[in-house]
């Protein structure tokens, strides 16, 4: 029996505090006494080399010192200010100890073991789902386009059964689950981390013309919880702060790699995130927390996974660690990311100015984030983890109660397969 819901979710977040309103002139509070300070150059200047990012320490020192001839009259040079925080903005955080001299991926350990296809080959997502009319990826028409999909039938049942059992998982972990909006303005994005109108963006920006400038599709939960909490001050004992929520993400990201074809890396998909605001103290302790709740999570699934403690040069630019776990895809004969979880310290917070108040001090929150369940890759995984060779495909027994109680998927013959007309224009 379900509980209910709304009580997990009314009166358990604690009430923001803003203590300005959000304006395009608020600055971020950026580590000046740590960057700004040529005793810490080459240690910075390592960090941005391993990480492979962008940055120009040099042009930021040059920069600050005409900034620090300013600062008195700050309010008289807005220029001033804006090139040097844009230009401080795109050095990376740093980089966890135990990490920075890694040059490879590390495989922390493996979960549940390979399934034996000795009896018969294992075949695809793509072959499964078209030999049993469960997907649509081409031949789309005018509805979206490439990168995207239609999932049918039980195959559209087993996408809300996974997303209501992380749900159900993560509120019995005392996560508070958010309704975020998809729709962000600019400056959050920014500073979560996002690239935006760059030649590698990921970012989807709406026409500035007809649809209010600065805006964007959100590209996980992530962003929206952030925003959420943004220009906010909390006490100590309220966190750690742990948020979830279910939302569309939105990729421009394309990829002509084989191991990515299908619906492996796509342009929208659902996503249940995590994320979590805590204090300095907290925060490695909360990235092993969330490591652990993926892995109880993923584990009852009954496919294959490692566990992986990301190198520097894998590390985006807000992330101080990153863990990431893939799946064994059969079909594939390959392994998939499925999830990471990422500790990204203070480098959002300065940036959206989050703060906590521990007695008499103020210090910036530290953000973590982390995937509870990525639909499509995980549809991958658990359909060719437990194809059948008769056609049709096991659902492991903690999915069952979120589908009507359903032991099989079997091929769909509800919804026709598609069938193109040629009309004469």
């Amino acid at each position: 029996m379900m509980k209910p819901f709304l009580k997990y979710v009314i009166g358990v977040i604690p009430k923001i505090k803003c203590k300005r309103p959000y304006s395009s002139t608020c600055m971020p509070e950026f580590d000046i006494h740590y960057y700004c300070n040529p005793k810490n150059a080459p240690e910075i200047e390592n960090n941005i080399k391993i990480r492979k990012g962008v940055g120009d320490l040099g042009r930021v020192l040059d920069m600050y010192k005409v900034f620090k001839v300013t600062i008195p009259s700050n309010d008289l040079y807005p220029s001033v200010k804006n090139d040097f925080f844009k230009e401080i903005s795109l050095l990376p955080n740093k980089t966890h100890p135990a990490v920075i001299n890694n040059d490879d991926v590390q495989v922390m350990h493996e979960i549940n073991k390979k399934r034996d296809f000795s009896d018969h080959k294992p075949l695809e997502f793509s072959e499964i789902t078209r030999r049993m009319n469960l997907v649509r990826t081409d031949k789309l028409g005018n509805t979206c386009g490439h990168k995207s999909y239609y999932f049918l039938s039980e195959l559209a049942e087993l996408e809300e059964a996974l997303i209501k059992y992380t749900v159900r998982k993560l509120v019995d972990s005392n996560f508070q689950f958010v309704s975020v909006p998809d729709i962000l303005p600019s400056t959050v994005l920014e500073n979560c981390g996002m690239s935006i109108n760059t030649d590698r963006t990921q970012i989807y920006c709406l026409d500035s013309v007809h649809h209010g400038p600065d805006l964007c599709l959100s590209g996980t939960a992530e962003m929206s919880l952030a925003g959420l909490l943004m220009n906010s001050h909390h006490h100590a004992k309220d966190l750690p702060m742990k948020l979830a929520a279910v939302s569309r993400c939105y990729r421009a990201e394309t990829s002509n790699v084989i191991e990515e074809r299908g619906i492996y890396r796509v342009h929208q998909f659902t996503k249940v995130e995590m994320f979590i605001a805590t204090t300095s103290d907290q925060s490695e302790n909360m990235l092993e927390y969330i490591r652990k709740t993926q892995e109880d999570l993923f584990t009852p699934l009954g496919f294959n996974m490692r566990v992986l403690d990301m190198p520097p040069h894998e590390l985006g630019a807000p992330a101080y660690r990153k863990y990431d776990i893939e799946a064994w895809m059969p079909g594939r004969n390959n392994y998939g990311e499925i999830s990471s979880c990422s500790n990204c310290t203070d480098y959002q917070s300065r940036r959206l100015n989050i703060k906590y108040t521990d007695g008499e001090e103020t210090s910036y929150v530290h953000t973590l984030n982390g995937t509870a369940c990525a639909v499509p890759r995980m549809l991958i995984a658990l359909l060719e983890t437990h194809q059948d060779p008769k056609g049709k495909i096991f659902i492991p027994e903690v999915l069952q109660p979120y589908i009507n109680g359903k032991k099989y998927i079997t091929k769909n013959n509800l919804v026709p397969e598609l069938k193109l007309l040629k009309v004469k224009r």
